[in-house]
C-alpha cells in the first residue's frame, strides 16, 4: 500500500503524526499478533468527527465518521474512506498544530483487534478484507472495548466511491444506547 497521499498531506516537522518507516518495523512481532489492529479516534478537527482504521497490508485503511460509529443496527453511519495512514497511527494521541492538515486533538477513543467474517486466521481476513474492499462490502467481527461484535462496511453504490456505510450488525452486542456519550 502507498502512503503518498499521506505523507503530501503533512508536514512532518511541524505535527507529532507518525512518520512511515516500514524498513525498521519488526515484521516477526506482527505475526505474534492474534489478529488485525483496528483503532477508532476521537479527532476534534475543524469538526468532530471518528476515524475509524483497519490494519490491512501493513497499513491502516481509514474513513471518517462523522457522527461517530454506533452499536445499534438501525443506526447506519456515513464513513467516508481517507488515504491510508501509517500502522504506526494505531497508537496516535496528540495535537496537530495550526497549519497542518487535521489541526486539532487526537485522542484514542477504542482499539482492539479484528477479523474478517469466516476467516481463522490473519492471512485469510487481510485476503477476505482485500476483497471486499473491491466489491464494497466488508463484514468483520471487533474486538474492543467499546466495540465488539460483527460491523460491516457497504460502499454507496450511487455516490462518491469514497462514501460507505458504517453499520452494526444484529448479534449479542448490538444495543440501542448511545455509545458516545
Amino acid at each position: 500500500m502507498d502512503l503518498d497521499e499521506y505523507a503530501k498531506k503533512r508536514n512532518f516537522l511541524s505535527t507529532d503524526e507518525p512518520v512511515d518507516y516500514p524498513a525498521t518495523r519488526d515484521d516477526k512481532s506482527k505475526d505474534l499478533n492474534p489478529g488485525l489492529a483496528f483503532v477508532v479516534q476521537k479527532h476534534f478537527a475543524t469538526h468532530l468527527h471518528y476515524d475509524f482504521r483497519l490494519e490491512l497490508d501493513g497499513v491502516l485503511k481509514s474513513w471518517a465518521v462523522p457522527k461517530g460509529p454506533s452499536v445499534n443496527p438501525i443506526e447506519k453511519r456515513l464513513a467516508v474512506m481517507v488515504e491510508d495512514h501509517p500502522l504506526e497511527y494505531k497508537d496516535f494521541q496528540g495535537f496537530i498544530s495550526e497549519g497542518n492538515y487535521g489541526a486539532g486533538e487526537v485522542l484514542i477513543w477504542d482499539k482492539g483487534t479484528y477479523d474478517a467474517l469466516g476467516a481463522n486466521e490473519k492471512n485469510k481476513s487481510m485476503e477476505i478484507i482485500r476483497d471486499g474492499l473491491v466489491k464494497g462490502h466488508i463484514t468483520f467481527i471487533l474486538k474492543g472495548s467499546k466495540l465488539k461484535g460483527e460491523f460491516a462496511l457497504i460502499r454507496l453504490k450511487k455516490s462518491d466511491p469514497k462514501n460507505w456505510l458504517l453499520v452494526k450488525k444484529r448479534d449479542e452486542f448490538a444495543d440501542s444506547k448511545d455509545i458516545l456519550s
